[in-house]
C-alpha cells in the first residue's frame, strides 16, 4: 500500500466527516497500521501539497494539514461512489469526449487514469464515452492544457446498440472477475476479525478492505443495471463490502478518535 494512496483512503474515510485535517503526528500513528513508515507519510504529504490536495496549517496539537477544496470535491465523489449513496441512472444518452491525446506517454497515462476514475471509458485514444455526464471532467481537461470537443448521444440501436458501445469501453468480463477476485481474497482477512479483536486490528482489516474496494473507482464505472450482465458479480461484492465495512466501523472509529485525541491529550499535560 504506497503513503499518498493510504493518505487519500485516510482523510476521505475518517477524516473528511471530522472537518479534514488532523496533525501530522496523528497521520504517521493511523498508517503505522499498515507498515507505512513515518518517513513515506511525510513525504507523501508534501507531494499531496504541491499537487493541491492538502494544505499545511497549524493546529492547537502540532503542525497539521487540511484537504482543500479540489480534494473535497474529489473525496466526496469517492465516497459516494465506494458506499453508493445516490441511485445510477440513465437517461439513454452518453456523454461523448474527442481529445487531442498529450504527446509523452507519461502525461496520456495520467489523463487516463483522470478519466478512468471519472466514469469514462476509451472506444480509442481519442474517443471516451460515459453513461453519465462528469461535473469535473472540462475542468480536469482545461487543467492539462488539452483540446477537446464533447458530445450528447444516443444509440440509434437503442439499448441494444448501447450496450455494443459499453462492451467496447470496458471489458465487463474482467471487471466481474476482478470482483470476484475481490471477493475470495477478503473473505479469509475479514473472517480473523472477531468480537475479541483489538480496535487497532479491526481498523487495519477495515482500512485495507476499503482501500481494496477504491481500486473500483478507476475500473468500473457503475453502469446503470438496463446496461450490465445478468448476475453482474460486482452486486455481490457490494453487498460483502458492505456488510463488513459497517460491521468494522465502530471498532475502527474507536481506533481514530484514539490517534486524534492523544495529541490533544499530550498538549494538555504540557499546558499543565
Amino acid at each position: 500500500m504506497q503513503a499518498r494512496s493510504a493518505l487519500f483512503d485516510l482523510y476521505g474515510d475518517h477524516l473528511r466527516p471530522r472537518g479534514g485535517r488532523a496533525p501530522v503526528a496523528a497521520l504517521v500513528k493511523l498508517l503505522a497500521p499498515l507498515g507505512i513508515a513515518p518517513p513515506a507519510v511525510r513525504t507523501a504529504v508534501s507531494r499531496m501539497v504541491r499537487q493541491g490536495w492538502l494544505e499545511p496549517l497549524r493546529l492547537v496539537s502540532g503542525p497539521g494539514y487540511s484537504i482543500t477544496p479540489k480534494a473535497a470535491r474529489r473525496l466526496d465523489e469517492a465516497a459516494a461512489r465506494i458506499y453508493r449513496t445516490g441511485r445510477v441512472t440513465w437517461d439513454g444518452r452518453f456523454d461523448l469526449l474527442v481529445l487531442e491525446a498529450p504527446g509523452s506517454r507519461r502525461d496520456r497515462q495520467r489523463l487516463a487514469s483522470n478519466l478512468s476514475f471519472l466514469g469514462y471509458g476509451t472506444l480509442d485514444e481519442q474517443t471516451w464515452v460515459a453513461t453519465r455526464p462528469a461535473e469535473d471532467v472540462d475542468l480536469l481537461l482545461a487543467e492539462a492544457g488539452i483540446r477537446f470537443e464533447r458530445f450528447t448521444a444516443s444509440h440509434f440501436a437503442g439499448t441494444p446498440g448501447a450496450m455494443g458501445v459499453v462492451r467496447r469501453a470496458w471489458n465487463l468480463t474482467e471487471i466481474g472477475h476482478a470482483y470476484e477476485r475481490f471477493v475470495a481474497d477478503q473473505r479469509p482477512l475479514l473472517a480473523a476479525v472477531t468480537v475479541r479483536s483489538s480496535d487497532e486490528e479491526a481498523y487495519a482489516t477495515r482500512f485495507r478492505l476499503v482501500h481494496a474496494w477504491r481500486t473500483f473507482l478507476f475500473q468500473d464505472p457503475q453502469l446503470p443495471p438496463a446496461l450490465l450482465p445478468e448476475r453482474w458479480p460486482g452486486t455481490a461484492a457490494a453487498s460483502f463490502f458492505d456488510r463488513h465495512a459497517a460491521r468494522l466501523r465502530p471498532a475502527a472509529d474507536r481506533y481514530v478518535e484514539q490517534c486524534l485525541d492523544a495529541g490533544n491529550r499530550l498538549v494538555r499535560q504540557k499546558g499543565r
